[in-house]
């Protein structure tokens, strides 16, 4: 925890100093223009994301106890466990958009690339379909036209598509080369400094401890993202979370944890400034959902991927315009690889005329 403190106390450090900014001009969202939020939160299993903590997960000492994580996270049922982990996505998104995924409702969501692991499952969450050729973490562009490339082209959203993340591979996700968007990620969340805000943000990422090589924790991504929303206006804003996910792959329940509470933060925090805004509020939908699963059992929930069945098993969340809010979906199957043609819907687009492989949107009726 030593190591979470330090850098929850940089960045709080470094948004204190990151006060003076250069004004820039700022485009302009017509009226009724609609726009799109789009998180994900890597590897985050939907046993936590449904019934919170998992009390035979918490490591413990002599005389039985949990510690700091089990009092933090601990309850007596589910649903209170759950809200005590996410309680901006229980209290707002459940209450107000629809969830699904929760297998005590009967609702299915599901990867259908066959692989559970990351890059197949962007590409899937994107593109809109499965693709063979799309079959490790590589750095290769990603050959297929994502949602996020063709909206980039379509009248309106050109030059208004950007997506944040940590992990270096998310330029090939989105084949930034070819499509144009406008992509921060590695250690440099800011592609396009122009203001002391920016070239803050981008500081407090080469500041904080280097834990994984391919760039830094969450915290500067999301600032880079927000800072993109107050200034440049852009209709589709994605942005790529990816602590849990390496604490999970190094069995520290305790930081996967404490970084799926605060993807809900950092969720919470990005909704709050977009409603701030009058050309967002209203007339903006978001969508929060994972990339693949993990392992079911105390052995294995540290990994996914083909070896890991229960790794294809996903979750989706909305809250916005076009969403009734119906809460948790029972009885109900879906699949990550219509996240795409949804994307689009939430915008008044329609992928699938341009991609009829891709998967249906979702229904959000009942």
């Amino acid at each position: 925890m030593k190591i979470v403190r330090r850098i929850a106390v940089a960045a709080a450090l470094a948004a204190l100093a990151l006060i003076s900014v250069r004004a820039q001009p700022q485009p302009v969202l017509q009226p009724q223009q609609r726009s799109v939020i789009v998180i994900t939160i890597d590897g985050l299993r939907w046993q936590e994301f449904f019934g919170g903590a998992d009390p035979d997960y918490f490591k413990r000492d002599k005389s039985g106890s949990g510690g700091e994580p089990e009092r933090r996270f601990g309850r007596a049922d589910g649903g209170a466990r759950r809200t005590a982990l996410m309680p901006f996505m229980w209290n707002t998104i459940a209450a107000r958009g629809q969830i699904f995924g929760d297998h005590d409702a009967a609702s299915d969501s599901r990867l259908t690339n066959g692989l559970w692991f990351s890059y197949p499952g962007y590409n899937e969450m994107f593109a809109g379909r499965a693709d063979p050729r799309i079959d490790t973490n590589d750095k290769i562009p990603n050959p297929n036209v994502t949602v996020l490339e063709w909206l980039n082209r379509r009248p309106g959203f050109e030059g208004r598509v950007a997506a944040f993340g940590s992990w270096d591979v998310l330029p090939s996700i989105v084949n930034v080369e070819r499509s144009g968007i406008t992509v921060g990620s590695g250690w440099k969340p800011v592609p396009a400094p122009a203001t002391d805000r920016d070239n803050g943000i981008n500081e407090l990422a080469a500041d904080l401890p280097r834990l994984w090589e391919y760039g830094p924790p969450d915290a500067p991504i999301v600032y880079a993202a927000l800072e993109h929303l107050r200034t440049r206006r852009p209709r589709v804003l994605y942005v790529m979370l990816g602590e849990g996910d390496e604490w999970a792959h190094e069995g520290r329940y305790d930081l996967y944890l404490d970084a799926a509470q605060r993807a809900d933060r950092f969720i919470e925090r990005i909704w709050n400034v977009a409603q701030s805004m009058p050309e967002y509020r209203d007339q903006t939908t978001l969508l929060v959902t994972t990339d693949h699963g993990r392992g079911a059992t105390t052995k294995d929930w540290t990994d996914h991927g083909r070896e890991v069945p229960a790794a294809e098993r996903t979750w989706i969340a909305l809250l916005g315009p076009g969403v009734p809010p119906l809460g948790i979906r029972h009885e109900v199957k879906v699949t990550t690889a219509q996240i795409a043609a949804t994307i689009a819907q939430m915008v008044g687009e329609d992928f699938r005329a341009a991609t009829p492989a891709a998967a249906p949107p979702l229904r959000l009726e009942r």
